[in-house]
């Protein structure tokens, strides 16, 4: 008598299983040798390439100013003073400029100011004119620090923004 319970699966034994043609394999091994080489050329140094990333990246990236030395935002100094009588313009900034990618420091106030000012030290100008774009100041602002002793502690800093009354309607 023969068990007629256990189905029968033609002429497979147990435990032998799917063995694809040789074609195929050359097939597969070839198409992976292609793209590993591709992948290779494309990310060789020799290469050069060009990304665009996202603008939700945009605090990672890096910028290049005149002296083409590649400067990422977080290694850039940021001091913001309140240049005016509004509570918490200055803090309001700073954050801004942090959330940005920008290394900021502690908020202070500063010497009062009709507009907004963003000085800034040698070397930095890309930065100044960059953050002023940021914060929504004008263009016009933007100014050599040259030395001057306007806040304490920050003649060292990269940039050194002075919040206006101009801002405090926007900011």
């Amino acid at each position: 008598m023969t068990d007629s319970s256990q189905p029968h699966h033609g002429s497979h034994k147990p435990g032998s299983h799917y063995q694809p043609a040789l074609s195929v394999v050359l097939i597969i091994v070839v198409l992976f040798v292609g793209a590993t080489f591709l992948m290779l050329r494309s990310s060789s140094p020799s290469t050069p390439t060009t990304s665009t990333l996202p603008s939700l990246l945009s605090t990672t990236t890096t910028t290049t100013h005149s002296s083409s030395t590649v400067v990422p935002k977080s290694k850039v100094r940021v001091q913001v003073a309140n240049g005016t009588s509004t509570t918490g313009l200055a803090r309001t900034y700073t954050q801004r400029l942090l959330t940005l990618g920008w290394d900021t420091l502690p908020q202070m106030n500063g010497p009062k100011v009709t507009a907004t000012v963003v000085y800034y030290n040698p070397g930095f100008k890309w930065a100044a004119v960059e953050i002023a774009s940021e914060i929504h100041a004008s263009t016009k602002s933007v100014q050599p620090y040259n030395g001057q002793n306007l806040i304490t502690g920050a003649s060292t800093d990269d940039v050194i923004v002075i919040v206006g009354p101009d801002l405090a309607i926007t900011g």
